[in-house]
């Protein structure tokens, strides 16, 4: 019988999309996004949602909604726009409390395991008091708390996007985190794969029964000139951002009416013209369609192709506006990340009765100086605690 879980701050479902490869069954998706919530119904139709400010859905209608069936894992990205290292960073902003309403519900139906996503910020000196906060209040309602910062492109996610996941569990036990499956580069000596590239997941994740979703080409094109005759002249794989920058791809008559010397740090605050290339991973996708252009045609990403640098499926289908697809896609958690982390927990399931009980809870600085190594990650460790039943673990 299938592990369940119920995802709030759901979006379009890539957490939920991972799970579920991993072998868990999806009892319900919140987000108060219409957009999003409609293409997690669209593809997960056997599986109720709820539309909806989540400080207005009680636990009682959880619980009516999804029949009263055990729930084993609750998961969620309760939004994080405060923690961000991006912009002002307003500790007072009411979406950090939605955390609360998070808490609520894992209180409610004490499922046995727990996973909240973040931003990097939110592991920041200056969010120490929100990082204690936030173990010190599942630790009171009994849970083991582990936090680490995971890179997608480790998953097989041909993106280089880092998130903080925060693992909990009620049995006493250390969380176990997934073992990277792919290394950084060549110039890392693991005995592991290259991460996954822009071409892989074009080749492998774009086209479904001999159709391409969410792939409007017409909406992808630059609609500016002088824009879409500058980026007509850089390489695939290169942008904009620095003087010498401008100087080796555009000529004259196209540079930028910017004073480089006067300007901060002599560079852009973001590189202009990116475009991608198809033999390296790209960059965090986010939830603008114009931030990157495609490798070789002068045109952005279509929504489809965004879609699959995060690593959808190529039947997953994005209900909405271009721009609420891309709000969507930006937003989610790449669904192969998740497979690892539910993955993770199934061999943590399996395996906690032959585990040593931990007691001790790690203070903030040692968590965040250990939230971006992946020295200690026991996975593999625990595979191998006893073959009589790794045998038996189908997953790995």
């Amino acid at each position: 019988m299938k592990k369940t879980f119920i995802d709030l701050f759901s979006g379009a479902g890539g957490m939920s999309c991972g799970l579920e490869m991993a072998g868990w069954a999806c009892l319900l998706g919140i987000d108060h996004d219409r957009a999003a919530i409609e293409t997690f119904q669209h593809n997960h139709p056997q599986v109720p949602a709820i539309a909806g400010d989540i400080r207005e859905i009680s636990n009682q209608q959880i619980q009516a909604i999804i029949e009263h069936q055990k729930v084993d894992l609750i998961c969620g990205g309760p939004p994080c726009q405060g923690f961000s290292t991006i912009g002002q960073n307003d500790h007072q902003d009411e979406r950090n409390f939605l955390f609360l309403e998070f808490l609520r519900i894992v209180e409610a139906l004490a499922p046995d395991y727990i996973i909240v996503e973040n931003v990097t910020g939110l592991l920041s000196k200056k969010n120490e008091n929100v990082l204690k906060a936030i173990i010190k209040s599942f630790t009171d309602l009994g849970y083991t708390i582990d936090v680490k910062v995971l890179s997608a492109q480790h998953y097989g996610v041909p993106e280089k996007r880092r998130r903080t996941i925060f693992l909990g569990n009620r049995f006493g036990v250390k969380n176990i985190y997934p073992d990277k499956m792919f290394k950084d580069s060549e110039k890392d000596h693991q005995d592991l794969p290259l991460p996954r590239n822009v071409e892989w997941a074009f080749d492998n994740l774009l086209e479904s029964d001999g159709k391409i979703l969410n792939h409007d080409i017409k909406r992808s094109q630059i609609a500016n000139d002088l824009e879409r005759e500058r980026i007509s002249h850089v390489p695939e794989g290169k942008s904009v951002r620095y003087e010498k920058d401008q100087l080796a791809y555009l000529p004259k008559n196209l540079w930028f009416d910017v004073d480089w010397q006067s300007i901060h740090e002599e560079r852009f605050r973001e590189a202009k013209l990116n475009r991608l290339d198809r033999y390296d991973c790209a960059n965090t996708i986010n939830t603008s369609r114009t931030t990157y252009y495609h490798p070789v045609e002068n045109r952005y990403l279509t929504a489809r192709e965004a879609a699959a640098i995060q690593s959808f499926p190529a039947n997953y289908f994005f209900c909405g506006t271009v721009t609420q697809q891309w709000r969507q896609i930006g937003n989610a958690v790449p669904p192969l990340l998740a497979k690892a982390i539910g993955e993770s927990i199934l061999c943590l399931d399996f395996l906690k009765n032959d585990m040593e009980i931990t007691n001790s809870i790690e203070d903030i600085q040692s968590i965040r100086a250990k939230a971006f190594s992946y020295k200690e990650n026991a996975f593999n460790k625990f595979k191998k605690l006893d073959k009589s039943k790794s045998t038996q673990l189908v997953l790995f």
